[in-house]
C-alpha cells in the first residue's frame, strides 16, 4: 500500500492541516451512534476539508472499531488511499471481549464487541501497528505514536517498576523509529492526557510531532506547560491540542477529562459554576462556547492544529471553520476581567478579534 506523500518532513516539521478529525465517536465514546450516521460523518470531513483530510485514530477507540469504522467509510466512498491521513496512536490491541464490557476505560464505550489490552515494548507496538492497518482494510496509517504513556508510566508501583515501564516505552519508539526507516509510516509522536509524560519522553525520543490532550484549553493551561509548549516549537516538533473542550464539560457535557464530574463535591460545583460563567459571557458576545475554546487552543503560540472530535454530521463543516473564526472585540479582555482567563499573553502575534 503506497504512503501519502502528502504528509512529509522538511528538518522535523509536518505540514498538517488546522483541524484533524477524531474518531472516538467512531468507536462509540459516551454513545452507540449508527453506522449511517458515523458514514455521514466521514463524508461531511471529505467534503468539506479544505486540502486533503486528516484523521486521528486509536486501537483504544474502542477497542479497534474506531479503525474498522472509518476503513470502511473511506472505502464506502471511494477515498483513494492517497486521499487520506491517517494518524495511530499505538499502544491498544483488540482482543475478544469476555466480560459484560470492555475492562479498559470502564463505563464510557458503548456496545462493545472486542476488549483491547495495552501493549507497550517493541513487539507490542509492531504488533499494533499491522493490527490497526488490518482493522483499517484498504488503508494504512501514515503517522504513528505511542497512546496513552502517561497511563502506563503512573501504573507503576516503585521506583524500579517505573523505571522499568520507562524502558519499555524507549523500546517502542525503537520500533516506530524503525518503521519510520523503513517508510512504513512518515512521522512518529506521541499523545497524552498528562503533559508530563510528552516532557520526559521528549528528553530522549526526537518526536516530529506531540498531541496534548486536555491539558491545553482554555479552562486548563498551566505556564509549565505553555513554557514547555513554546520550548517544544522552537525545536521545530509539531504541536497537535486535542480535547480543547476538555472532553466534551466546556460545551454541555457531564464528563471532565472523561470523568463524571459530582456536583456535590466542592470541586464539581467550582468547575459547573466556571462553566455556568463562561456560557453567559458566551452570549453575552454572541459566542459559541466551542467556538471560545476552539479559538482558544488554536490560537496559543505554538500550536499548528486542533483535533476535534463530533457525532453530528451537520457539526463538521463548522468545526472546521472555526480555523478562519475570529472573536469578537474585547471578548478575551471580558474573560481576564470576569476571572474566567489569566491572560490573553500566550497567544500568536496575530489578532483573533475581530473588530
Amino acid at each position: 500500500m503506497s504512503i501519502n506523500t502528502s504528509v512529509h518532513t522538511n528538518k522535523n516539521t509536518l505540514e498538517l492541516p488546522p483541524v484533524i478529525f477524531g474518531t472516538s465517536g467512531l468507536g462509540n465514546l459516551y454513545e452507540a451512534v449508527p453506522f449511517e450516521t458515523k458514514l455521514e460523518i466521514i463524508r461531511q470531513s471529505v467534503i468539506h476539508a479544505p486540502g486533503i483530510p486528516m484523521f486521528d485514530t486509536a486501537g483504544k477507540y474502542g477497542a479497534g472499531l474506531a479503525l474498522e469504522v472509518l476503513g470502511k467509510c473511506l472505502k464506502l466512498l471511494n477515498v483513494p488511499a492517497t486521499g487520506v491521513i491517517i494518524s495511530n496512536k499505538l499502544g491498544w490491541y483488540q482482543t475478544a471481549l469476555k466480560t459484560a464490557e470492555p475492562t479498559f476505560e470502564k463505563g464510557i464505550w458503548r456496545d462493545m464487541k472486542h476488549d483491547a489490552v495495552q501493549k507497550i515494548s517493541y513487539k507490542g507496538i509492531l504488533e499494533c501497528f499491522e493490527q490497526g492497518n488490518e482493522l483499517l482494510g484498504d488503508y494504512a496509517s501514515q503517522m504513528a505514536s505511542i497512546h496513552d504513556p502517561d497511563e502506563y508510566l503512573a501504573a507503576a508501583t516503585d521506583a524500579k517498576d517505573d523505571a522499568k515501564r520507562y524502558n519499555d516505552m524507549l523500546e517502542a519508539y525503537e520500533a516506530l523509529k524503525e518503521l519510520k526507516a523503513k517508510g512504513k509510516v512518515v512521522s512518529i509522536g506521541v499523545g497524552a492526557k498528562n503533559w508530563r509524560s510528552i516532557e520526559r519522553i521528549s528528553r530522549d525520543i526526537k518526536l516530529d510531532w506531540v498531541m496534548i490532550a486536555n491539558s491545553l484549553s482554555v479552562k486548563s493551561h498551566p505556564i509549565a506547560l505553555l513554557d514547555f509548549v513554546k520550548e517544544l516549537d522552537k525545536n521545530g516538533t509539531v504541536i497537535i491540542n486535542s480535547a480543547v473542550f476538555n472532553g466534551g464539560f466546556l460545551v454541555g457535557r457531564d464528563y471532565y477529562n472523561y470523568v463524571l464530574v459530582d456536583a456535590a463535591t466542592a470541586e464539581g460545583k467550582a468547575l459547573y459554576k466556571w462553566r455556568a460563567d463562561f456560557f453567559d459571557l458566551c452570549a453575552t458576545f454572541a459566542v459559541q462556547p466551542a467556538e471560545a475554546c476552539f479559538n482558544f487552543g488554536f490560537n496559543i503560540a505554538g500550536v499548528s492544529s486542533v483535533a476535534l472530535s463530533t457525532t453530528h454530521p451537520e457539526k463538521v463543516k463548522i468545526n472546521i471553520d472555526m480555523a478562519t473564526k475570529q472573536m469578537p472585540a474585547g471578548f478575551w479582555d471580558a474573560m481576564v476581567y470576569s476571572g474566567l482567563l489569566d491572560n490573553i499573553d500566550i497567544f500568536k502575534p496575530k489578532n483573533n478579534e475581530r473588530n
